[in-house]
């Protein structure tokens, strides 16, 4: 089982319901952490928290050159949050990187992540931790200057 718990707050800029680090916020990750698929929490702005997966890597289907940080917030948002803080909370692993041979491959392995995070959230030991005080921090509390 995968045992780190990594929080992180920070700025993003948010597409739809994906929301792409910057290369700064993608740099002060943990070194160590492995590059791949992780499920867990996520919260825009003072809002809902909703489940979530996260991608971390270079997406070779797409020959990214630099390491890139994605987030995948499981829910329909009705209008774009560019500029707001998006709080995350990094619950386990689901898979190592990899290159797909087709987008319609890349897309069936999205789902299926998606698939695995909505059930491995919903255990009771996963679930608690959407309601942590972190996700509802006063502004006077916020990390990392957010």
């Amino acid at each position: 089982m995968f045992d780190l718990l990594q929080s992180i707050l920070y700025t993003f800029f948010f597409f739809n319901f994906a929301a792409n680090f910057s290369e700064q916020v993608v740099e002060s990750f943990p070194s160590d952490i492995s590059t791949g698929i992780y499920y867990g929490w996520a919260c825009v702005g003072n809002g809902d928290v909703h489940k979530m997966v996260l991608s971390i890597g270079w997406n070779p289907y797409y020959k990214n050159v630099k390491k890139s940080v994605e987030t995948h917030i499981i829910h329909i948002f009705k209008e774009d949050f560019y500029g707001e803080i998006l709080s995350i909370v990094i619950v386990g692993y689901i898979r190592p990187e990899k290159n797909f041979d087709s987008l319609d491959a890349l897309i069936s392995a999205i789902q299926d992540d998606i698939e695995e995070a909505k059930r491995k959230l919903d255990l009771p030991e996963h679930l608690k931790l959407k309601e942590d005080n972190f996700f509802h921090m006063p502004e006077s509390k916020l990390v990392n200057g957010h």
